[in-house]
């Protein structure tokens, strides 16, 4: 196991990191910004270490100060999280070539997950079929036209270096096309530096699920079932949940030996996720995979029982993989809230600031992930995630009881945030029933906005 690691990141992911890095007794480098210095997390750590700018660019961005405190400080590997570098092919590439394990997946698959069209490629060649659209990037306009044809409207159109909702636009007819492909591209290019196109089918109503998997580098690859993330507002999660409601038992026997099975045939290594749709018909469709940690593991986390973190630890110190797939079994049910610094009457602008006061309930089957205590602040430079919440219960409607009490709970101060929101939606029949989808948020929301 590695003696000393770097997380090349900052709030809640760091802060999860570290807490896993000192139950193993791996000491931590932290780094922070000018405007995170203050962070009492911070102190955890073993070291931590000042990285420039509010900027991300001019810090938790800086690819050359990283490496260059990850071997001033002895660091044998980086943790990156997620977001920032944390799928960046050419950092991960750079660890490698100073001496560094990066603690993910290797620049080969970041590079062929990363480019989505070449991972819906990937993914069709290996048995996992993309939603139906274009094989490759579309070149033109007229490209665009031909295949949105072939394929039927509605389309959507993504950015094969996309994320985050970012180069993406719907077109329900042939003459918005053009218009919305310019737009998409042009947003694409200013975001990621990659103006490319692809095209696939729209499906309304579709539900996200997501597949959490892991490899090891002796040839070893596991499921760890799956997530529903399809409470989102544009593009972005709200609540997750584990195991999903909408997925069928059969479906579910399908499919999540055939990602396992795929993601081991192409040797991928460490932790990942295999992002799909669900259509009207219960047939899960490929969507995209995100070579990384992501938000919502706790869910899995609590359902399985896996420290996630430390199986990625183990795997990039080249030990196998503990258990084969029968040793992972599926537990109860989880849902976690983001509980977020921003005010859903005012189109959920950012609420930062200092938190004066901020408690969170204790008990039998709740779990609080942040970063923060009272009298830091949330600064208007990152993200506004104040916490995780997350409520395990033995069914779904015990999860959803014990969300209710946890919620009522929560205090916090300093900051407008989103919990009556979260409340709000363990109230309405679509959530309550499972019966909801991608567009159920936003649609309710706007049924319940003032005229």
């Amino acid at each position: 196991m590695f003696r000393r690691i770097l997380i090349a990141n900052r709030g809640e992911v760091a802060a999860r990191i570290l807490r896993t890095c000192r139950r193993m007794g791996v000491q931590t480098v932290a780094v922070a910004s000018d405007v995170d210095r203050d962070q009492q997390w911070l102190a955890d750590a073993t070291v931590v270490v000042g990285l420039g700018g509010a900027r991300a660019q001019d810090s938790y961005l800086d690819q050359d100060a990283l490496i260059e405190i990850a071997k001033h400080h002895h660091c044998a590997a980086v943790h990156p999280g997620w977001g920032f570098l944390a799928e960046n092919e050419l950092f991960a590439t750079r660890c490698a070539s100073a001496g560094i394990t990066f603690i993910g997946p290797s620049p080969r698959h970041q590079k062929a997950m990363g480019d989505k069209a070449l991972a819906r490629k990937t993914m069709k060649a290996l048995g996992l079929d993309p939603i139906p659209g274009s094989d490759d990037a579309v070149g033109s306009v007229e490209e665009a036209l031909r295949l949105a044809d072939v394929i039927g409207y509605p389309v959507l159109l993504k950015a094969v270096a996309g994320g985050g909702g970012r180069g993406m636009r719907p077109v329900d007819r042939p003459e918005d096309l053009k218009a919305a492909f310019e737009s998409a591209s042009s947003e694409a290019l200013s975001a990621f530096g990659d103006g490319r196109m692809y095209l696939e089918r729209r499906i309304d109503g579709g539900r996200h699920i997501e597949v959490q998997v892991i490899g090891d580098q002796h040839g070893h690859a596991l499921h760890l079932f799956e997530r529903e993330c399809s409470l989102q507002r544009r593009h972005q999660k709200v609540l997750e949940e584990a195991p999903s409601p909408g997925l069928s038992p059969e479906e579910r026997e399908r499919i999540l030996p055939l990602v396992a099975d795929v993601v081991r045939r192409a040797g991928y290594v460490n932790a990942g996720t295999v992002e799909m749709l669900l259509d009207a018909h219960g047939k899960l469709w490929f969507m995209e995979m995100n070579t990384r940690l992501q938000v919502e593991h706790s869910v899995t986390e609590m359902i399985t029982g896996v420290d996630l973190v430390e199986w990625q630890l183990r795997v990039a110190a080249n030990e196998p993989l503990p258990f084969d797939q029968s040793g992972i079994v599926s537990n109860g049910h989880a849902i976690e809230f983001r509980i977020n610094a921003e005010d859903p009457h005012d189109n959920f602008r950012p609420s930062p600031g200092t938190i004066t006061a901020l408690e969170f309930p204790e008990g039998e089957g709740l779990r609080v992930d942040t970063h923060l205590r009272s009298g830091d602040r949330i600064p208007p430079n990152y993200d506004s995630m104040v916490a995780k919440l997350i409520v395990y219960g033995h069914d779904r409607n015990i999860a959803i009881a014990r969300a209710r009490d946890a919620l009522a709970r929560v205090r916090i101060e300093g900051v407008k945030t989103n919990i009556a929101l979260q409340q709000d939606i363990l109230t309405w029949p679509e959530f309550l029933s499972g019966r909801y989808d991608t567009r159920t948020l936003e649609t309710v929301i706007g049924r319940r906005a003032p005229r």
